[in-house]
């Protein structure tokens, strides 16, 4: 029996890109790769944010967990995240102090002397690092100016007349597998293309208001009919959120099969929106290397079992050392 072969060549077609948005089309592939690069987006792609706080001095109405939470939260520009270290596996500092491989410290240090309330935001955090820093809302000032409350940072807690906030915090790579605050994605989410085919023939067997009233009962507003040739037309497939209304709006009418609505299985619509820790073309990108090594590990893995099968209990033995066993597929490769 001849083997049946089940590689796939996926493409992947750009609609819109911004910093932080982006919409593409994921074809020729199925729905478990499509649903890994979604998981990965939102939980693998690794980001920093602010793991430790050394709070020295707090007179402000919130007591200081609560300004170490909302510090947390303050999504921080990671473009270096990638090749930083998890603070767990730097070797530099042990994981327990700050350093260049794996943190990134911040300071802050805010009083107010004068009647009015003082907003202390995201821009009053000094970094070590000048590539990594909180992330600003330019489009808010190009849009309200830099006077609008969106554009002036994110609000950590505001202080009256003699009430200071001086404090010291570390920033760590993480990922949102293990807390939120490391998730670079507001919103990761997908739609399989749909395809829709209309009985013309059916279709014309109904009168114009009999049109209007179907077209009017699907709530996204997929169809239209022509003013001229009084046809129904798709205007909008991607629209349709697999309601069925308009399904059983043709049913109700004594018009089974009026509409076709098929969902294509290997082709997939993806929108992408960033919480502005990494670019949303990035984030992709990033997505696609993580699990690029996940299928390299799971290969890796089946060889390595294919290796424990064919040297019996040598094989097994050295399956617990990683080392051992690349050094032992590295000379059984090389046996001419």
């Amino acid at each position: 029996m001849d083997s049946v072969s089940y590689t796939r060549f996926p493409t992947v077609r750009i609609r819109e890109l911004k910093d932080d948005y982006l919409k593409f089309e994921l074809r020729d592939t199925d729905t478990s790769i499509a649903n890994a690069l979604r998981r990965i987006m939102i939980a693998e792609v690794p980001t920093l944010a602010i793991d430790l706080v050394e709070i020295e001095s707090n007179s402000s109405v919130l007591n200081d967990e609560f300004i170490a939470h909302r510090l947390g939260l303050i999504p921080l520009r990671s473009e270096r995240a990638m090749e930083m270290r998890l603070s767990r596996d730097c070797d530099a500092c042990d994981g327990d102090a700050s350093c260049d491989y794996c943190s990134i410290e911040f300071t802050l240090n805010v009083k107010c002397t004068s009647d009015q309330t003082l907003d202390v935001t995201s821009h009053d955090l000094v970094s070590s690092d000048p590539s990594v820093v909180p992330v600003d809302n330019s489009f808010a000032q190009d849009i309200s100016g830099f006077d609008a409350p969106e554009a002036r940072g994110i609000l950590i807690v505001k202080l009256r007349r003699g009430q200071e906030l001086k404090l010291r915090a570390i920033a760590r790579k993480g990922i949102g597998k293990d807390h939120a605050k490391w998730s670079p994605a507001a919103t990761v989410a997908f739609q399989f293309e749909p395809e829709i085919h209309i009985n013309e023939a059916l279709m014309e067997t109904l009168s114009l208001e009999e049109k209007k009233e179907w077209v009017d009962s699907c709530p996204t507003k997929v169809f239209e009919v022509d003013p001229q040739t009084q046809q129904v037309m798709v205007v909008d497939a991607e629209a349709y959120t697999y309601d069925e209304e308009i399904l059983k709006k043709a049913e109700a009418m004594g018009k089974p099969g009026l509409v076709e609505i098929i969902s294509r299985e290997d082709s997939f619509i993806f929108t992408v929106e960033s919480t502005g820790a990494v670019q949303s073309a990035q984030m992709f990108v990033n997505a696609i290397d993580i699990l690029k090594s996940k299928l390299d590990a799971v290969r890796l893995s089946f060889d390595t079992e294919e290796a424990d099968d064919q040297f019996g209990e040598l094989g097994h033995h050295m399956r617990g050392g990683g080392i051992s066993v690349i050094l032992l597929r590295t000379s059984f490769n090389s046996v001419p």
